[in-house]
């Protein structure tokens, strides 16, 4: 029986160190993980590659807020605010 989960997986046309993923055989969905020492941030654009959802989770406490916008860069801001408020 075939699997009913799928990979993102890393393109790597052009880019020896790839920082983005995507679904495999979806190029529009992608995912993006980044930290720094306090935070580690989760970015998943919609299937359609419109729209995001960034997970903002602080690495000591676990404590995580959500947050989805229109743009990556907006959610992203306000997950990471709103997770150091």
């Amino acid at each position: 029986m075939p699997s009913r989960w799928s990979s993102f997986v890393a393109d790597c046309d052009g880019d020896a160190r790839p920082r983005t993923l995507h679904e495999d055989g979806n190029a529009a969905h992608r995912l993006r993980v980044e930290h720094d020492r306090d935070t580690l941030l989760v970015h998943l654009s919609g299937e359609d590659g419109e729209a995001w959802t960034v997970l903002a989770v602080d690495r000591a406490s676990r404590r995580y807020v959500v947050v989805q916008s229109r743009r990556q860069s907006d959610a992203a801001q306000e997950a990471y605010s709103r997770l150091h408020e």
